[in-house]
């Protein structure tokens, strides 16, 4: 089969009932399931290159998990696991992947995960089939914002509150770029679409349900528009500082519990659906060009001092039984306490992955952990490519990386866990690592 050729393929990761769910400071364990959760994979192969984007509707996933999942994949499709580049959504209404706050990770799950994942790149591969590709640029200003807030006394909070008379000015910028890239047959039937967008879950009051939030509604809504099956895929841009809540208007009403993660997946859909539309430029007879590279970079974790570690066993001491009772007073202190004594057994240095992949004059590049707004912003200001998309959760999870300023500005995604570890000068080295990837498999 020469030339250039492209698949696509869903495979369920749908958890049991029962399931850990990952997200809140509490443990929640599901009781329905309102949608259901996919690895979602898009394969694309010329003649000498196959590589294959891989984006789960899970919160996150550990570099040991995706490992597993690139091992699995690699052995059932012959595609190099150094071409395999494997993300998450986010969601919080998804299995607990990974330990956090007051939630354990769920093993039962994890058991099965890496395969079911992984087989979702032997399904694309499956479907290969001649294609082109076309990539459009558009923007989506009305649905992501800022959630930090410089406040009158002085501090940064998150989330303050919808109109709060203390909440002076957003602490940090957004991106409201939306890129596509469009994956079509021969015959001009969709193969594919995945879309790059800097928005954290919506979420919403159903908090024991299972849910892919609106990466889920937005593949949904793609399809209803096009009319025809296809996969639509929403690879989260950075947005560790960024939430759909517009704090600066009144509280939106909420009609039904899924109400906003529908609305504003229909938005998003619409608009990426109006790009897509829009393409007057597909590659197929100048087969796009294909790569992929991986810089390994040094990731530093934040170092609590003896004194606050003893501090934090001493807060514990005799709260085993009930640390995790949020009734109690001081259940978040408890929470914070328990998890700084995890973080104090983990290496203060180890490797992490960064993985830019090229299609055409498309650079795609993974950065592993809830990465603040900042860091995507400056990768795309630097980059070789006409357009690039900036992916956090990728191939490995760190937790927030937020801004050198906003280490010092404090507040939620700053405070010192497991899912908040990064040290000052995190910043200029992700960047700096993620614009060494795209420069490689640029050239």
């Amino acid at each position: 089969m020469a030339g250039f050729r492209a698949g696509a393929a869903r495979s369920c990761i749908t958890p049991e009932l029962g399931c850990h769910i990952c997200g809140y400071f509490r443990d929640r364990l599901a009781e329905d399931i309102h949608d259901d959760l996919h690895a979602k994979a898009l394969v694309l192969e010329n003649d000498d290159t196959s590589i294959a984007i891989v984006v789960c509707d899970l919160i996150a996933l550990a570099r040991t998990d995706v490992q597993a999942v690139k091992e699995h994949a690699e052995r059932s499709t012959g595609i190099s696991r150094q071409n395999i580049f494997v993300s998450c959504t986010h969601t919080h209404y998804g299995p607990a992947t990974i330990g956090a706050l007051g939630t354990p990770r769920d093993d039962g799950y994890m058991e099965t995960a890496a395969r079911r994942i992984g087989d979702s790149v032997k399904l694309a591969q499956n479907r290969l089939q001649h294609a082109e590709v076309g990539v459009a640029a558009t923007s989506c200003p009305g649905e992501t914002f800022n959630r930090r807030w410089h406040m009158r006394d002085g501090s940064v909070q998150m989330n303050p509150g919808f109109q709060n008379p203390d909440a002076l000015r957003t602490a940090g910028p957004t991106d409201p770029e939306l890129l596509v890239l469009a994956v079509r047959g021969r015959t001009g039937q969709p193969i594919a679409l995945l879309a790059n967008y800097a928005l954290h879950y919506v979420g919403g009051p159903a908090h024991s349900s299972i849910s892919a939030d609106y990466f889920g509604y937005f593949d949904r809504a793609l399809q209803r528009m096009a009319g025809r099956d296809f996969v639509g895929i929403m690879a989260n841009g950075c947005c560790g500082d960024i939430n759909n809540v517009d704090a600066s208007q009144p509280e939106p009403e909420t009609p039904h519990p899924y109400f906003q993660e529908e609305r504003v997946g229909n938005v998003v859909a619409a608009t990426a659906y109006g790009a897509w539309q829009g393409l007057r430029a597909w590659q197929y007879n100048n087969a796009p060009a294909l790569g992929a590279a991986t810089e390994t970079m040094t990731f530093r974790r934040r170092q609590s001092s003896e004194h606050e570690v003893a501090q934090a066993r001493a807060l514990l001491a005799g709260q085993e039984s009930n640390w995790a009772d949020e009734s109690a007073p001081g259940f978040k202190d408890r929470v914070y306490a328990r998890e700084a004594l995890y973080v104090a057994e983990e290496p203060l240095e180890r490797a992490m992955p960064i993985m830019a992949v090229r299609v055409g004059d498309l650079g795609l590049v993974g950065l592993p952990g809830e990465i603040f707004v900042e860091y995507g912003l400056q990768v795309k200001d630097g980059s070789p490519f006409a357009h690039t998309m900036t992916v956090e959760l990728a191939n490995d999870f760190v937790g927030y990386c937020p801004t050198g300023n906003a280490l010092g500005e404090g507040s939620y995604e700053t405070r010192l866990a497991r899912t908040s570890k990064a040290a000052p000068g995190t910043e200029a080295a992700m960047v700096g690592a993620s614009l060494d990837a795209l420069r490689r498999v640029a050239a």
